[in-house]
Order: C-alpha cells, then sequence, then structure tokens
C-alpha cells in the first residue's frame, strides 16, 4: 500500500498576514530569547526513562559564560506565558533541565521549570516557528475542546506543555486493564478524536501524536484525547492520513471501537462531534474568517498534495465547493462550510 504520510515536511515561512493576525490576537509578543540561541550547547547526554529505554531526548548543557544568561532569559519567557511578564517570579523559579528532541521535524527544546518554594514544575518548549503548526494550533484553540497557549515571535515558537498519558504508553500500558466500560468510553472517544481530525484537517495522529487525559469524575474516569503535534495541518494530500483510524499505531483503538460499539453509536457520535465543530465555528465565526483568510493566502502543501485531496473530498462528499477550492485554506473553509450548513439543515430549531 503506497505510504500516508510524507517522509519529511518541509518547514514553511510565517507570511506578513500571519503574522498581522497574531499580533491582533496576543500571540506575537517580543521575547527575550530564540530559537537559535538555544543550539549554542556544548554537550549533551542521553535522556533514558524509567525502564531504560533511550527517549531521543538529550540533556544539554552551555558554557558557564552563557548558562546564567540563558537560564534568566527562560525564567521570564515563562513569566511571559504563563503570568504579566513582571520579573516578580523569578527569584522564585528554576531551570531545572533543558532537553533537546533529535527526532521529528520541529526539534524542540524541552524546558523545565520549577517553583522553589513548592517544588512544583510544568514544562514549555521552544520550536522552530513553522506556519503549518501554527494553524493547527489556532484551529485547535478554535475548534476543539481545548484552550491552547502558545506564543511567536521571528523565527521560534513556545507552547505549553500539555499534560496526558502518552497515546503509545496507554495504548501499550494501560488500555488491557480498563473496565468495559472505560472501554466503551474510550472508543466513544476515538471516535469523535478521528471525526474531529478530519473535519479540521490535522493529520499524522499516530498514538505518539496524542495523549490521553483523564480526568475522575463522581462515579466514573473521563477519558479525552488530546493532540500534542501540529506540524501536518493541511498539508498531505491522501484524505486518510486526516483519520487517524487509518494509522496502523492506532490499530488497537480500531479494534476496540469495532468490538464495543454499535454502527449505530459510532454514526450518533460522528454526529454529535460536527454539530459540536459546527457551533464552535459559529461562535468563532469573525476570528475563523480570519484565520481561513490567512491560510488561503498561503502555501502549505504542494500543488499536487492539494489537488489529490480536493478530489477525495469532492468525491466523498459530492460539494462542488472542492472542486473550485484552489489551495489548502479553501478546501478547509469548504469542509468548515459544509459541516455548518449541514448542521444548520438538519436542526429545526435554527
Amino acid at each position: 500500500m503506497r505510504k500516508l504520510i510524507s517522509k519529511k515536511k518541509p518547514a514553511y515561512p510565517i507570511t506578513e498576514q500571519l503574522s498581522g493576525y497574531l499580533t491582533k490576537y496576543a500571540r506575537n509578543i517580543k521575547i527575550p530569547i530564540y530559537y537559535d540561541d538555544l543550539l549554542r550547547f556544548q554537550g549533551s547526554v542521553s535522556v533514558f526513562d524509567a525502564q531504560g529505554n533511550d527517549t531521543l531526548w538529550i540533556q544539554v548543557y552551555y558554557s558557564e559564560f552563557e548558562t546564567q544568561e540563558i537560564e534568566e532569559s527562560l525564567k521570564r519567557m515563562y513569566s511571559i506565558l504563563h503570568s504579566d511578564g513582571s520579573d516578580a517570579l523569578l527569584p522564585y523559579l528554576n531551570i531545572d533541565s533543558i532537553d533537546f528532541c533529535t527526532f521529528g521535524n520541529s526539534k524542540p527544546f524541552r524546558i523545565k521549570v520549577r517553583n522553589i518554594l513548592n517544588d512544583n514544575y510544568i514544562f514549555l518548549y521552544i520550536k522552530k516557528a513553522d506556519a503549518s503548526r501554527i494553524y493547527g494550533l489556532e484551529l485547535e484553540h478554535l475548534l476543539s475542546p481545548n484552550h491552547i497557549n502558545f506564543l511567536v515571535h521571528g523565527n521560534t515558537l513556545i507552547e505549553e506543555h500539555i499534560s496526558g498519558i502518552p497515546g503509545d504508553d496507554f495504548i501499550t500500558h494501560h488500555l488491557e486493564f480498563c473496565s468495559e466500560q472505560d472501554k466503551r468510553e474510550i472508543a466513544k472517544e476515538f471516535v469523535k478524536f478521528n471525526e474531529r481530525c478530519f473535519v479540521r484537517l490535522l493529520g499524522d495522529m499516530r498514538s505518539y501524536n496524542y495523549v490521553m487525559v483523564l480526568t475522575n469524575d463522581f462515579d466514573r474516569i473521563q477519558y479525552r484525547i488530546r493532540a500534542i503535534d501540529f506540524d501536518q495541518q493541511s498539508y498531505e494530500g491522501n484524505q486518510k492520513v486526516y483519520k487517524p483510524q487509518f494509522l496502523k499505531e492506532n490499530n488497537k483503538l480500531v479494534q476496540l471501537t469495532a468490538r464495543v460499539l454499535k454502527d449505530a453509536s459510532i454514526e450518533q457520535y460522528k454526529r454529535e462531534e460536527r454539530s459540536l465543530l459546527a457551533k464552535r465555528a459559529t461562535s468563532e465565526k469573525d476570528r475563523l474568517e480570519e484565520l481561513l483568510e490567512c491560510m488561503k493566502n498561503d502555501t502549505l502543501s504542494p500543488p499536487e498534495k492539494m489537488k489529490q485531496l480536493r478530489k477525495d473530498l469532492l468525491q466523498l462528499t459530492g460539494d462542488i465547493n472542492f472542486k473550485k477550492s484552489k489551495n489548502m485554506g479553501e478546501i478547509l473553509e469548504s469542509a468548515l462550510d459544509f459541516i455548518v450548513r449541514n448542521y444548520e439543515t438538519e436542526n429545526p430549531f435554527l
């Protein structure tokens, strides 16, 4: 079978129009340190997990001359992202580690920031800015149940950590021990996550690109799947890439869903998620239109991939708007319009 996902996706620059959008919505803010500054490390050691496996992260260290300056800048970065940006927090913060990932497109730095008063800590990530990822983060913020906190300046992107159990870890070590009721809840969430990714064209949701978030309710555990990697926003041509169900790393969740949910239930959950997407798209109409306008004036994928996706979605939906779409931004706009129109047509109370 033809490979679904491209081996290497290029990074796309931030356009002047997108930069203006980010400034308007307080995403584009001057920061005290840049991605390239962190590349000046002098050495590193490998980071292993609790089982002794190589995590593909390395812990880096800097010259004595640069360490203090870099750590002070990272503390200020934390203050800008999580507080009012003042220096009042700085005496109570410590940079415990700076890790660098050698795997994947974004090659991020992971910063562990600890509050020395209570030993609580949090991670933040510093990456090379890529327009694809920024569009993905914004669309996640507008169209999913999750709020996303990130900042951009120049070629640097700063993201807060998204907490949860990595999907591959959950599938391997936790799934089989869940009760049957929990498995039905997980299957339901996977159906909704699958539909949400497809409609908003977020690709490559292999199990290590999302986390499972568990919340204790008074009589059960609620499960939610959250994407943590947004590099493959509106890039690939094969429409299957945008459906996690077709990625082999998710086979156990696909098999679970087929076992514990009836077809009627799966269709019901798909309909529920499409309705929620339509409601969010409507409530965020103005901001979403501005973002889509940026995407429509941007290049996010090679022409051949755009044409393939346009053809796939036209065949799937029969919506002539896909045939008229000239780029990935217009394809996404057509997909969201299709969902909103169907929601308004089927809802007698609108």
